[in-house]
């Protein structure tokens, strides 16, 4: 039985060394959960944003324009404020701050450049434009400002976690912390055997506390990158994060890029029909053979698709096959009348003497060789239905459009062996499968593969249905260079009650990333706004935007495909 009278002494050591133990364990695990090489630096430090160069941007009713710092200079763009087309015959002056105005001579690209007099400013200064130009002159006013770095938050601290390495001194403490628990369980241990087992549990307990804050905490290192470095300056395009899009006059320059300010008008609206070119039934012809035969080439040879003929050529010559019965006819006839010749040139000879002597009359004489010379024209005539050729000539002048023959080909009676037409006369066949009445509106239209737009007069329309549809022909008063027959077209139609809406050129509207129809606004200098609408065809190059888009703002009506293309 275990007393505490027995060795006060030894119980002050003991409460010493658990005491110390205790310490020891409590310093080792505050070096463990200590997390070495963690720098909580400044957070606070902003990061430089990417940025265009310094420029400074005015707008009048007159007249646009933007000047871009660059190298020490000013390079100043001047565009007209509707059609956004450059101004190159302008006399331009540039004040900048309290400067005397400067000169700004126009380069041979129509760009005005202007030397800075004290170099890059360091700040906000005023910038004055005088121009003088064709179209009025003007007096533009705005401030140029150094490029700024945007603010940004500061990178985020990364974590990487790994198995625990302690310091020395966490290693220290927990050696001594377990030579203090030894010696105290040893005491105990000489003391008595009922209290060695909750101190070996105590024990225990604390080295498996020990072992998982040595082994199992992660050490966690706070990195702190160097601060990003300041972006070269660019101008080049890009898209925002509004979706909008930054193109400096540069660009605009490079991309053709015009504008047209929006204004109302009314107009029709127009059906589209799907066409296609046809020749001029009037202008053009086939070829074919009335009995067939062998194909025998001409002295030139075979005609080629593309070549001008004239009305009267000769194309090629057909030698006629015959049966072998009809051939043994022919000779039989031939026989016949060359034995019916024979026996009138042997009365001739006898008549003759006689007739010039009188005994008979001259009359019979002239009977016998009216005779004799109709035998022969008979005969020639049998004689060439066995060997006579068919000659196939060209029906209306213009360019041979198809070919189907080759020497010593066979063909067959009524096949078509040349087709001809006439290039400056052609017309569009196309479907309708809405009523356009007996005589549609005359304002139709097509387009032509080169984008031309074709004027197209109507000619009739058929009331039998074709396809489900009614045929309409239109005629082509000019046809354009490189049209083809039997090409495909999209004919306009205007037809209906007049409505109002904005008109633009096709190429205006463009298709957006999800599909819909949209138009770039030019909504300021260098930026360009994407505004979906609502179109509806007027012609073949002009469409009407009902919805989306109000009067007078400018729309890009030339290079949006490329303006919607920037990323």
């Amino acid at each position: 039985m275990f007393t505490n009278q027995r060795c006060p002494k030894g119980r002050l050591a003991a409460l010493g060394l658990a005491g110390l133990g205790c310490l020891s364990l409590l310093f080792g695990l505050s070096g463990a959960l200590a997390h070495e090489g963690h720098d909580h630096g400044d957070a606070d430090q902003p990061a430089v944003v990417s940025s265009a160069y310094p420029r400074v941007a005015a707008r009048s009713e007159l007249y646009e324009i933007v000047g871009i710092l660059k190298d020490g200079k000013l390079s100043v763009f001047i565009d007209d404020a509707i059609t956004n087309e450059p101004v190159s015959n302008a006399a331009l002056q540039v004040t900048i701050g309290d400067s005397a105005p400067i000169e700004a001579p126009s380069q041979q690209d129509g760009v005005y450049t202007a030397a800075i007099p004290n170099g890059t400013p360091p700040g906000s200064v005023e910038v004055i434009f005088s121009i003088s130009a064709g179209k009025g002159n003007d007096l533009l006013v705005d401030s140029l400002a150094p490029t700024r770095a945007g603010d940004a938050r500061a990178p985020e601290q990364k974590h990487e976690h790994g198995w625990f390495f302690p310091s020395r001194t966490a290693v220290a403490a927990s050696a001594l912390a377990a030579l203090g628990l030894g010696l105290l369980f040893v005491y105990w241990r000489r003391r008595g055997r009922g209290t060695a087992v909750p101190i070996s549990a105590a024990m225990a307990g604390a080295f498996v506390v020990l072992a998982a804050v040595l082994l199992g905490e992660g050490r966690t290192n706070a990195t702190q990158p160097n601060p990003p470095d300041a972006p070269a300056l660019s101008d080049a395009p890009r898209r925002l994060q509004d979706g909008t899009v930054f193109a400096a006059k540069p660009t605009q320059r490079l991309l053709d890029v015009r504008t047209a300010a929006a204004e109302p008008q009314t107009i029709r609206p127009a059906a589209t029909l799907i066409g296609r070119v046809i020749a001029d039934p009037n202008r053009s012809s086939i070829v074919q053979s009335v009995y067939g035969g062998r194909v025998v080439p001409g002295n030139g040879g075979i005609p080629r698709i593309g070549q001008t003929v004239r009305k009267g050529d000769l194309l090629i010559q057909i030698e006629p096959h015959l049966p072998v019965a009809d051939r043994t006819t022919i000779l039989e006839k031939v026989g016949e009348i060359e034995q019916l010749m024979a026996v009138t040139e042997n009365k001739l000879r006898r008549l003759r003497p006689l007739a010039e002597r009188g005994a008979v009359p001259q009359g019979q004489v002239n009977d016998l060789e009216s005779e004799l010379e109709g035998l022969r024209a008979r005969r020639e005539t049998v004689g060439n239905s066995r060997t006579g050729f068919e000659e196939l000539r060209a029906s209306t002048d213009g360019i041979i459009t198809s070919a189907k023959v080759v020497p010593g080909q066979v063909i067959q009676p009524q096949d078509v062996l040349f087709q001809i037409a006439d290039p400056r006369s052609l017309w569009v066949e196309a479907l309708a499968y809405d009523d356009l009445g007996s005589k549609p509106s005359e304002a139709a239209t097509a387009m032509a593969p080169d984008g031309q737009q074709i004027a197209l007069s109507f000619v009739g329309t058929s009331r039998a249905l074709r396809q489900h549809a009614s045929v309409v022909q239109f005629a082509i008063p000019e046809p354009p260079a490189g049209l083809n027959i039997g090409q495909p077209l999209n004919v306009m139609v205007q037809s209906g009650a007049p409505v109002a809406g904005l008109i633009f050129p096709r190429n205006a509207v463009v298709r957006g990333g999800n599909g819909e129809n949209i138009v770039w606004l030019h909504s300021g200098p260098e930026r360009f706004e994407p505004k979906p609408v609502r179109v509806l065809p007027v012609d073949a190059a002009r469409v009407m935007v009902a919805a989306g888009v109000n009067e007078g703002e400018r729309v890009v009506v030339r290079g949006s495909d490329l303006v919607n293309q920037i990323r």
